[in-house]
Formats: C-alpha cells, structure tokens, sequence
C-alpha cells in the first residue's frame, strides 16, 4: 500500500477504536503538540507499539491485528490523548499530554498499563513479538 501524504483518517475503520489517523496526520499533531510542550513547560508521552519478530525489525500489521492493536490503545487514552500510525502498517503511536506536574514513575505507569491492556486483546502469537516504547518529551525534572 502507497503511503499516504495527505492528513486523514486512516483507512483503518474499527467502530470500537473510532478515529485512527493515518501517518502523515500523526506526524502534523506530533509537531503540534511538541510545540505546545515547549511553549507551555509541560511534558507529553509518545506511545510506540510494534510487533518485532527480530530486533530492529518491525513488521507489517494485518488489517486484524491492526484493528486489535488500536481497539487495546483507545482502552488506554483519554479524550485529549489521540492515537494513529506513527510508521504506517507498521508502527502504531498515541500521543499523551501531560502537566507541569508529572513525576519520572509516569513512564512506567504508562507502559505497564498499555501492555497490560494490548496483551489481554492481541492474540497470543502477537503478544511473543510486541515492542513497546515510551517517549518523555517536554519539561525536565527538577532535581
């Protein structure tokens, strides 16, 4: 599948996910919400999930296993949070704003709750190759 370059809603149409933006509209609100971060002093987590048969090496979502990722990623997200393919087919993302306040254990609080919630939806196969990262970006912490 040609990547798309124009801003839009994926074709991905999981009615319990609702809206999944394709690559190029994750990226436009990435860089929305980076400049806020900057502008505002506050932080924002950037959620990375992959399947990874090999290190390094992520590979393409089945239009299934697709809809079952993002179905565990909205489970996840608030309204202000948004999710969509980071890398598309291959990398989805979610984009989590956050306050002046957030504390370094953040990080593992997020991961902890989106593996847990992506394990109990993937398929078991699926679940053996899952790779995910989280992406502090914003204020640093205060020593």
């Amino acid at each position: 599948m040609a990547l798309e370059s124009i801003p839009a809603y994926s074709r991905l149409r999981a009615s319990s996910v609702g809206h999944v933006y394709n690559q190029a509209a994750f990226h436009y609100f990435l860089a929305a919400d980076r400049l806020r971060v900057q502008r505002s002093r506050r932080s924002m987590m950037l959620v990375l999930v992959s399947l990874r048969p090999s290190p390094g090496r992520s590979e393409p979502l089945s239009d299934a296993v697709a809809s079952t990722l993002f179905a565990g990623l909205a489970a996840c997200v608030r309204e202000i949070d948004f999710i969509g393919w980071y890398r598309q087919d291959r990398v989805a993302g979610a984009v989590l704003p956050q306050g002046a306040d957030s504390t370094s254990d953040l990080r593992n609080l997020i991961l902890n709750r989106f593996l847990t919630s992506l394990k109990r939806s993937l398929p078991a196969d699926a679940t053996r190759h899952l790779h995910l990262r989280v992406v502090r970006f914003g204020r640093k912490e205060l020593p």
